[in-house]
């Protein structure tokens, strides 16, 4: 089982106090660029991250370069990759889109010099610094831990629907580290919903139209039906379009994974009913805390966990919930 080390923690194992090395180091004139490689450039998570990313660059006085591709893909990854390896940066941070395929190209970065650590999403099985296997070179994980998200969202949608009825699982695609732990959470904790059914997983491809289109197939064979889980965005933004298609907005729960400023209306509107949002400010500012103290000198924990904030109709115009929309 992994061992997540929350930010709070971090703060205190990094040092980041008063007269701290890091201080120290950074006030004898030590200079690093660190590059952040998100999973695509044009999400609202992804620009969320980096904006995190940033002001703790600035805080440290370290130059933050952020190049990345136009979609989730490790054939359009892979090049920048190669290409922010080249130039040799002090620190990858990168979010792969692929837990195999990314391995050998980030292991190149790594044998080049090039501290990695992986943001979001990890390769392998996440596990780093055993020891043990092709894939544990990477320094650090800063992320959300997945399966306590999708224990959150099995939760939230239990208590929406009454604690009884069908649910289903709109994800992806198999192999995507993040969306795989979210449907496993979500399916363990509604192993302990006995009047609930998990149907089976559908997966959409990350499009939306599919995600709709699978949507009114499963209320079809299951008129019945109460409630989904979309792994990410785009599988719940579908299945709430494929509701308002069978005119089933209300009677059929949807959970969102991300919260975005496009999720706002749809929750007001109760065309999404719950949405779970990670934290991808602090992910990035802590992926650059890492990437410092390792280059300043200090350990760093292979494992770093941010939060989550569940937005409904009733408080997402809350200041204190309404600061985790991500940024567009």
């Amino acid at each position: 089982m992994k061992r997540w080390i929350n930010t709070v923690a971090v703060v205190v194992t990094l040092g980041l106090v008063a007269l701290s090395p890091i201080k120290l180091a950074l006030a004898a004139g030590n200079k690093y660029t660190i590059a952040l490689i998100p999973g695509l450039t044009t999400d609202p998570f992804y620009i969320t991250m980096h904006k995190g990313a940033q002001a703790a660059a600035q805080a440290l006085g370290v130059d933050l370069v952020f190049q990345g591709a136009p979609e989730f893909n490790p054939v359009t990854q892979v090049p920048v990759l190669n290409a922010v390896t080249a130039r040799h940066p002090s620190a990858i941070l990168i979010a792969p889109t692929d837990k195999v395929q990314l391995v050998a190209p980030l292991k190149t970065a790594s044998e080049a010099g090039i501290p990695v650590i992986t943001v979001d999403t990890f390769i392998g099985n996440g596990h780093y610094q055993t020891g043990t296997g092709d894939a544990d070179f990477p320094l650090c994980y800063v992320a959300s831990d997945n399966v306590l998200g999708g224990e959150i969202a099995a939760r939230a949608l239990a208590k929406a629907i009454g604690d009884k009825g069908k649910v289903y699982v709109s994800n992806v695609k198999p192999g995507i580290s993040t969306t795989d732990q979210r449907e496993q959470g979500f399916k363990e904790e509604m192993k302990k919903h006995s009047s609930i059914t998990v149907l089976e997983t559908q997966f959409n491809d990350d499009d939306a139209n599919k995600a709709a289109s699978q949507f009114q197939s499963v209320l079809a064979r299951n008129p019945d039906l109460a409630g989904v889980f979309g792994a990410n965005l785009f599988s719940a933004m579908g299945a709430s379009n494929g509701a308002k298609q069978a005119h089933s907005t209300g009677k059929v729960k949807v959970v969102a994974f991300d919260a975005p400023a496009s999720i706002v209306p749809e929750l007001k509107a109760g065309n999404v009913d719950i949405a779970i949002a990670q934290h991808p400010a602090e992910i990035g500012y802590f992926g650059v805390v890492a990437a410092y103290a390792h280059l300043a000198g200090q350990s760093v924990p292979p494992l770093i966990g941010t939060g989550f904030t569940v937005i409904d109709k009733g408080n997402v115009d809350d200041p204190n919930v309404k600061r985790f929309i991500y940024s567009d």
